[in-house]
């Protein structure tokens, strides 16, 4: 993007709620990259969660979390999209495929798959390309 080299050709009218992923953000450093991205997507409107950046919650795939057994609206999965749905979005946006999985499970057994769309930030530039 910063060469030129992608260019956005189609708009995405869309509210999105952007998830900072544990290894991505706090292991790695890495938050205003991903924003930037879908900041430059015209009409794309982009909103940090509740909780983000090196305040980011996991969502629960981390440290093998993925494996455990929680109840339902006690995951951190569960809490995230309710705090998206809460927000208004159209689309929770990650950046990490434990993160996409544990979403979509949240999304799946909360109902909720007509309000919230979960996708990777790969999904959102491959449709505006």
């Amino acid at each position: 993007m910063k060469e030129g080299r992608l260019h956005f050709t189609k708009e995405l009218n869309k509210r999105v709620v952007y998830h900072d992923p544990c290894y991505l953000g706090r292991h790695n450093g890495i938050y205003d990259e991903p924003r930037e991205i879908l900041q430059s997507i015209p009409g794309l409107e982009v909103m940090d969660e509740v909780d983000s950046r090196e305040n980011s919650l996991c969502c629960g795939g981390g440290g093998g979390r993925i494996w455990m057994e929680t109840k339902k609206g006690e995951r951190f999965s569960d809490i995230l999209i309710e705090q998206a749905i809460e927000m208004k979005a159209d689309i929770l946006v990650t950046a990490c495929p434990y993160c996409i999985l544990n979403f979509r499970d949240s999304v799946l057994t909360a109902n909720k798959t007509d309000i919230l769309e979960i996708k990777d930030i790969s999904e959102i530039v491959q449709e505006v390309i």
